[in-house]
């Protein structure tokens, strides 16, 4: 199969490497033509220290060229730049493979609802888990979701990557498996704040337990499936993010609660998803009526530059409940 992975970044280049390696005809494009061409010639991608990208990668700068003849697109870039990418593919009628994790501000919609409103006539795939670009790139047992309403789309997505390191599972929820990859990157960065705070695996499980249920309530006001959060783009997403060291978005956190000025922060690399994820998800919150008290309280730390203890506080200090779902 041919296959164009748009996004040449961490994640990007893992994928193609996958792919690679699984016998397909792979074609790597970038915004940046200088970059692609030190991956053609040193075939390492700086952000995946110790890995070797396969030969048989073809890079290509123009994207058009990318995708011409191709059974699938892989889109990896971030969600930013998303619906900009997606706009080149407007009449592509194969299969389009988000791996993007992150909603939308202005709609409210996933990487796939916007591929739905400008790729109108391509098989759309979620693929989404607890998938760090090093792991994976390296090699490292790892799990995944392709998700779609389409049955074949999701197989052939399924078939493209999966090798007996990188197990991929099908699912037919992409609504909610793209909302728990989105999602859990909020959550990881309240996650991170309390490491920087001091505190300790009691803080953390306790985050990460009601973290999911703010995931799911959200989740299935819009149309998910419940269950689908206890899965790999859910719970285990969350885990993962939640603890690794790997997490951009656990670190982002982590320098909050030590009290780094957000400015300082922000000027830095780039930004981890759940910082824009923060604001669409409060936006989407308030306008379905759906309580997200961990959500509401990173956004107000982000946005609204709130102290991180009060934030704690103001979470802990809340009326006594039952626990509910």
């Amino acid at each position: 199969m041919k296959v164009a992975v748009l996004g040449a970044g961490a994640w990007g280049s893992a994928l193609a490497k996958i792919i690679s390696e699984n016998g397909h005809a792979v074609t790597l494009w970038g915004h940046r033509a200088d970059h692609l061409q030190r991956l053609s010639e040193r075939r390492i991608n700086e952000l995946l220290p110790g890995v070797s990208l396969p030969p048989e990668i073809q890079f290509e700068p123009d994207l058009a060229t990318a995708v011409s003849d191709v059974e699938c697109v892989v889109v990896a870039v971030p969600s930013k730049a998303f619906r900009d990418t997606a706009k080149n593919l407007a009449g592509y009628r194969g299969i389009v493979a988000s791996a993007t994790k992150g909603i939308e501000f202005d709609s409210g919609l996933t990487m796939c609802g916007v591929a739905r409103e400008v790729i109108p006539g391509a098989a759309l795939v979620a693929l989404s888990g607890p998938t760090f670009a090093l792991e994976a790139a390296a090699s490292v047992p790892t799990a995944i979701v392709a998700a779609s309403s389409d049955a074949s789309a999701a197989q052939t997505v399924q078939q493209a990557f999966h090798r007996p390191w990188f197990r991929v599972y099908t699912n037919s929820d992409p609504l909610g498996v793209e909302l728990g990859g989105a999602l859990k990157n909020v959550v990881a960065i309240a996650a991170g704040t309390g490491d920087g705070l001091g505190f300790g695996d009691n803080s953390k499980a306790a985050l990460i337990t009601r973290g999911i249920v703010e995931i799911r309530r959200l989740g299935v006001a819009v149309g998910a499936r419940a269950e689908t959060f206890s899965g790999l783009s859910g719970l285990g997403d969350l885990t993962a993010t939640c603890y690794s060291r790997l997490s951009r978005n656990r670190a982002f956190g982590e320098r909050v609660g030590r009290g780094e000025k957000l400015e300082g922060i922000l000027a830095g690399a780039s930004l981890p998803e759940g910082y824009p994820t923060s604001r669409a998800a409060y936006q989407l919150a308030r306008k379905i009526g759906v309580e997200t008290p961990i959500i509401d309280e990173v956004y107000a730390m982000l946005y609204e530059r709130k102290d991180p203890r009060r934030a704690v506080a103001d979470l802990t200090k809340r009326e006594s409940r039952a626990e509910n779902w």
